[in-house]
């Protein structure tokens, strides 16, 4: 196993096991707004990108309704095949689910709805250090889109167990803009929007 997929299953299972000890009342409380600097970060009239969660990543569904209730384009991951890149669709209304099928990936995506391109991108990962860095799923799949869309913001939603003192990065890692946690925002990161 390389080093990548070793510290992958490390921190999916620490990431598990950290979930799995949270009550309900208190995970249904986390990431239920962006934090005012993370607010400030994001131009009025932006198309936020966000992830359907899976049950052990940090949800992103509470910033969605967020960002709709505040007038922006919320919009979600859509994949056509698991041959196709990925590319995002609008989420019409991020308090009905009605709206959204299993994808290609067996995640949740619009059903219908327009192609856009967000101007910020709140990513999953599965680690990440206090500089920025961040360990994704192992497609690739927003690696490859941030790298097509330079200009995009990308923060990162996490539990706290997922940092990690260094990360093996490669020359088309891209590190985020922030990363917010239950506990803390880490960033802004200048050299990231700067990029």
């Amino acid at each position: 196993m390389d080093d990548k997929a070793a510290l992958r299953a490390r921190l999916r299972a620490a990431r598990r096991e950290h979930v799995a000890g949270l009550p309900d009342a208190v995970r249904g409380l986390l990431f239920r707004r962006p934090p005012r600097p993370v607010e400030a970060l994001i131009p009025s009239g932006a198309v936020i990108g966000v992830y359907s969660e899976t049950p052990e990543e940090a949800p992103a569904s509470g910033y969605a309704r967020w960002f709709f209730e505040n007038g922006h384009t919320v919009a979600l991951p859509w994949f056509a095949d698991r041959a196709s890149p990925m590319a995002f669709r609008g989420w019409d209304n991020p308090f009905l689910d009605e709206n959204l099928e299993a994808g290609p990936w067996r995640v949740r995506q619009p059903a219908a709805g327009s192609p856009v391109v967000p101007d910020v991108v709140f990513v999953p990962l599965v680690g990440f250090t206090g500089d920025g860095a961040r360990l994704g799923m192992g497609a690739g799949h927003y690696d490859r889109w941030l790298e097509t869309h330079p200009d995009a913001l990308a923060i990162g939603l996490a539990w706290d167990c997922q940092e990690v003192p260094a990360l093996p990065l490669e020359p088309h890692d891209r590190p985020l803009a922030a990363i917010v946690t239950p506990t803390r925002l880490i960033g802004p990161f200048d050299r990231a929007l700067a990029a």
